[in-house]
């Protein structure tokens, strides 16, 4: 029986790492070094795509034989783009927009097959409503949970769950940063079926 392809995680992401895990297949993980800039007249949901995919053509070179896994996350809330904050000032400011108001999360996902070439990629949306916030409320969540390497300040799979008011989305772990429905679908297609065949 042949030994089932080699999976890479293109991402040095540990929330990634942490989603992936949870299907229970053994994973490498790579560090893509990709721009993440957004081109010009470029949408969230077109910048995710083409960031998941750059980032998995990023380590196929390394792993020639691979399924290489890619994925990136874009949050936008009234036509301005969200990205990590960095700091405790960014954190405050992006919260403080994004107080009362609702936001939109296109995770992108890409299942790159390293012999093949193909790279699909599916972008899930989420949007997320935030409850109003106080400066103190702001405050306070920040001081505990530091999400500074969160896209807009919100770490949901933690503390952050308490900014929320509501959310929508066909895949809650997308809004961490890996739709694990759409990639165990991909993985499938791509002759790696999570649970075998």
């Amino acid at each position: 029986m042949p030994s089932p392809t080699r999976l890479v995680l293109a991402s040095t992401s540990k929330y990634r790492r942490m989603l992936l895990d949870r299907l229970g297949m053994p994973f490498e993980c790579a560090d893509p070094s990709t721009d993440e800039t957004a081109d010009a007249g470029e949408s969230p949901a077109d910048t995710a795509a083409r960031l998941a995919r750059a980032k998995a053509r990023a380590v196929a070179p390394l792993y020639p034989d691979a399924l290489i896994v890619g994925a990136d996350q874009v949050a936008s809330c009234e036509g301005e783009r969200l990205g990590k904050p960095g700091g405790h000032d960014a954190a405050v400011r992006q919260l403080t927009l994004l107080s009362g108001r609702s936001a939109r999360f296109d995770t992108a996902v890409c299942v790159l097959d390293a012999a093949t070439g193909s790279d699909p990629v599916r972008v899930v949306p989420c949007l997320v409503t935030f409850r109003t916030l106080s400066p103190r409320q702001i405050e306070r969540y920040l001081r505990r949970e530091q999400p500074y390497d969160c896209a807009g300040s919100a770490k949901s799979e933690s503390l952050g769950i308490a900014l929320i008011a509501r959310m929508e989305t066909e895949d809650s772990t997308a809004l961490v940063g890996l739709p694990l429905i759409a990639l165990t679908e991909m993985l499938a297609q791509a002759g790696r079926p999570v649970l075998g065949a």
